[in-house]
């Protein structure tokens, strides 16, 4: 019996010392040395302007890392730091009919992002993320483009945290 309790004391604490990843719910693994994060502006350079999408892009991608992780946001530059710029935004028809005319309307946005992590280089990366929603063409593009704009923030910064933090 005795054995069996060594062996037990000695796995866990084989366990308990080892870890060096820390999880979180949304299924992140973060290694202890990161402590903070930050978040550039991300300037609007798409030929066509949204004039609250940067703002709105920069503090969505805030938020999600915030809320999400255990990392604390820091002014300047944190461990890991995430910049870039929206390089597209676009409206555009689709699905046309047999009398020339679009059925529905495709609203695109995407977003290069710059990641370093200062505590480890090689994981270094940067990457373009996109996502796009599609309207009824009989529907104004000023009536859904703020609840549109804010899916697509909302499915590019699950993206960008995933590739930094879940290596999806």
């Amino acid at each position: 019996m005795s054995k069996i309790n060594i062996l037990l004391v000695v796995c866990l604490s084989l366990i308990v010392s080892a870890c060096s990843v820390s999880m979180t719910m949304s299924g992140a693994s973060i290694p202890e040395n990161l402590n903070t994060f930050s978040v550039q502006y991300f300037d609007n350079r798409a030929p066509l302007i949204n004039p609250v999408l940067s703002q709105n892009l920069t503090e969505g991608l805030k938020d999600r890392i915030a809320n999400e992780s255990r990392l604390t946001l820091k002014d300047g530059t944190g461990d890991v730091d995430f910049s870039g710029e929206i390089t597209g935004y676009s409206v555009r028809p689709m699905a046309i009919q047999a009398d020339a005319v679009s059925a529905e309307t495709r609203l695109s946005m995407t977003v290069k992002v710059r990641y370093k992590n200062y505590k480890d280089p090689k994981l270094n990366w940067e990457s373009s993320f996109s996502a796009f929603r599609d309207f009824e063409s009989s529907q104004n593009i000023n009536a859904v483009e703020d609840d549109l704009t804010a899916e697509m923030i909302e499915e590019i910064t699950e993206n960008i945290f995933n590739k930094a933090f879940a290596d999806w």
